[in-house]
């Protein structure tokens, strides 16, 4: 539209040039401009950035200022809600408050922690980003069946976009040092929002070659009357007999129950004994109220008294998180379980049933005893979580696992953690080893998305949210960074002393902490990043398919960060960078985008997009275990609406002084065509009034020789 005006009305270059420049910049509207609050890093020296030495403070809040994680404990479970729609949270950054959706244990209703999206913060106010690794897959299984067995669309909060990232395998390649994993990194455009970057942080974790360590596991199930359907106590059953069928001599197993009391019904059993487990297993019947926490006292007392010094200590709950009758505290349980976890026993969690499953509780449960948390939904689920990764579920390679990022003010005008709300940290906590943190399991990977507002470019959500200083003049100063001055990079710079270390060119750098299983001393790792500045397009596959179930979880969610997102621009990206599917369940994931798509009311399938000749692309999504069918891509040649979209994409990425020229350029050119328009239609028009002057005196002459 602009270039239109441009053309019409060339002679106007100055209005031009101030439209182009200020008025299409592509930058998609947000709803508000995001906010951030000072906070520093106490322990570790900026990277880039000289800090200032925070003042000493004795108010109440000064600890929360500095990024304190609140120390509030969520409500007891059949308890109305007290809490906020939003409690204090860590420093600059959203709160996670309690929300139930059902009306109490017993009750009708899932029950989900309220997630509140991260927002942008600006790398000048809070250059560092903190949080601990979670390996739980819960969420993806949950938002299936409400999908594919209840179709429906999930609710929001039962949408945790981490847990559905990190539910697949991706072909991160395996440590080959000291290190028990490897991590890797890769930018390239966002596809929501291609003006802004993304930033992939990958951690493949170790596989075990050859046994698994001795374990000592303790199965806790709860029995109680809330178990007493299909898709709960039955197949709990089946669930832990795949499981048993993996044990062996090295194994031992010990089962406790729980329903209005709880109770040793199988002492610890060497792996090789299936028939004896399996009957036990077999013989167990639902029915009365849930003691859960006296199963959970009994069940620890179990695993601690037959503790294997140097091999596996699990506890494996199976339960809908029904709490009932005794301790029903989330807080109260959860540091039962911490205290459990410092000893060496760990926790995985396995949520079953659909209607008063307590996800809250048994998320907030995982996260701080050193655990993992999947839901079983299905016999292939449970494969899945006991059988295909069972040294992932039960082998601890890694505890106390902490990220910290860097962002260098330089380039990065602002970020956005995509996911993991409920694992941040306080940035202090980075260099503390006694702050809790998440566990990486034998085989395990841990993806998460950074998305990036790089430094130059125009965008509301680069703003910091606060007001203008007083005291310093900064609106002139220049100060050069990498061979640009400030102006070039925005607000990104505005009083913030710069080191050498930020005319490098990174992006940022990556600092991550990992205790060994046992405990002790923590480990650094340290990895800078510099912007390869790859279009999507040339993303990696794993990448691709990453961002694709992160858009489509925001999609899910509704979240306000989608940008130009849809269902058909994920299910083409995923289909296109699908791979190899071992266990079909990208394939899958594929049917529960256009099963989306239907409950969202929109015509179901690929969108109308272009695809590389002989590119091979999913059409329909089958059923786990099926093939897929393919279309091979014939089209020679994008289309022009393709070609339309391309040149939007090519503007929406220009900078803004590029546009502004653009706008000049234009306006000129405009200019001079009109007056060469002009000039030589005065000619022609001077011609004619020649050549008819010239030819009336000659009809004049010939008139009067005729009389």
């Amino acid at each position: 539209m602009v270039r239109a005006h441009l053309v019409v009305a060339g002679g106007l270059i100055a209005v031009l040039g101030l439209v182009a420049g200020c008025g299409e910049s592509g930058v998609a509207p947000t709803t508000a401009p995001a906010t951030a609050s000072k906070r520093t890093d106490e322990l570790a020296p900026s990277r880039y950035a000289a800090l200032p030495t925070p003042a000493t403070s004795t108010a109440p809040d000064a600890a929360a200022r500095e990024g304190e994680a609140p120390t509030e404990p969520l409500t007891l479970l059949g308890e109305p809600a007290v809490a906020p729609a939003q409690s204090p949270g860590l420093l600059g950054e959203p709160a996670v408050a309690r929300v139930d959706e059902g009306r109490g244990p017993g009750e009708g209703g899932d029950k989900y922690a309220s997630i509140v999206e991260n927002e942008f913060l600006a790398t000048r106010d809070t250059p560092l980003s903190t949080f601990s690794i979670d390996v739980d897959t819960a969420s993806y299984s949950k938002t299936r069946s409400y999908l594919l067995d209840h179709h429906q669309l999930p609710p929001a909060d039962a949408v945790r976009i981490e847990e559905l990232v990190n539910y697949f395998d991706y072909d991160y390649a395996g440590p080959t040092d000291e290190h028990p994993f490897a991590v890797h990194l890769e930018t390239a455009e966002c596809p929501w929002l291609p003006q802004h970057r993304l930033v992939r942080v990958g951690i493949q974790g170790k596989r075990l070659e050859g046994e698994r360590p001795v374990s000592n596991l303790v199965f806790l199930i709860d029995v109680s009357g809330s178990m007493n359907e299909p898709n709960r106590l039955p197949l709990v059953q089946r669930s832990l007999a795949m499981l048993v069928r993996q044990l062996g001599e090295n194994d031992r197993v010990a089962i406790v129950v729980y329903a209005g009391a709880a109770g040793l019904v199988l002492p610890p059993t060497n792996g090789t004994e299936q028939s004896t487990i399996l009957a036990a297993i077999e013989n167990l019947r639902a029915g009365g109220s849930t003691n859960g926490g006296q199963g959970i006292h009994l069940a620890y007392a179990t695993a601690k008294r037959n503790f294997i010094r140097h091999g596996t200590n699990r506890v494996l709950l199976c339960t809908d998180g029904d709490f009932n009758v005794g301790v029903t505290s989330t807080g109260e349980l959860v540091r039962l379980a911490t205290e459990q976890a410092k000893g060496g026993i760990y926790l995985s969690i396995l949520g079953f049933g659909f209607g008063n499953h307590n996800d809250a509780m048994l998320e907030e449960l995982s996260n701080k005893a050193n655990g993992n948390y999947a839901f079983i939904d299905s016999d292939v689920e449970a494969r899945k979580i006991l059988v295909q990764q069972m040294q992932g579920t039960l082998v601890t390679i890694a505890k106390d696992v902490k990220l910290q990022v860097e962002f260098n003010p330089a380039t990065v005008a602002a970020y956005r953690l995509v996911g993991y709300e409920n694992r941040r940290l306080a940035d202090r906590d980075f260099n503390d080893d006694t702050k809790d943190a998440g566990d990486i399991g034998a085989g395990h990977s841990v993806t998460a998305l950074y998305e990036l507002v790089p430094a130059g470019i125009e965008s509301p959500l680069a703003k910091a949210g606060v007001d203008p200083l007083k005291y310093q003049e900064v609106g002139d100063r220049r100060s050069e960074v990498g061979g640009r001055e400030e102006g070039a990079v925005g607000n990104a710079l505005r009083g913030v002393p710069l080191t050498e270390a930020a005319k490098s060119g990174e992006l940022l750098t990556l600092k991550l902490r990992y205790q060994p299983p046992a405990g002790g001393q923590s480990t650094l790792m340290t990895f800078p990043l510099a912007d390869s500045g790859s279009r999507f397009t040339s993303a990696s596959g794993d990448m691709q398919f990453a961002t694709a179930v992160a858009s489509f979880a925001m999609l899910l969610r509704n979240s306000k960060f989608k940008g130009n997102a849809s269902y058909a621009a994920v299910l083409e990206t995923a289909s296109a960078a699908r791979g190899e599917d071992k266990h079909g369940l990208r394939s899958e994931f594929l049917k529960l985008v256009e099963t989306a798509q239907r409950l969202a009311g929109e015509p179901v399938g690929l969108s109308p997009g272009w695809l590389p000749t002989g590119q091979a692309v999913v059409i329909g999504a089958p059923r786990v275990g099926q093939p897929p069918e393919l279309m091979t891509c014939g089209v020679k040649s994008p289309p022009a609406w393709q070609f339309t979209a391309n040149l939007r994409s090519w503007w929406s990425s220009l900078p803004i002084e590029q546009v502004f020229l653009l706008g000049i350029a234009a306006g000129v050119a405009a200019a001079i065509g009109a007056l060469a328009v002009g000039v030589k239609l005065a000619r022609w028009q001077a011609r004619v009034a020649s050549e008819q002057a010239v030819s009336c005196k000659t009809a004049s002459a010939k008139l009067a020789a005729h009389r």
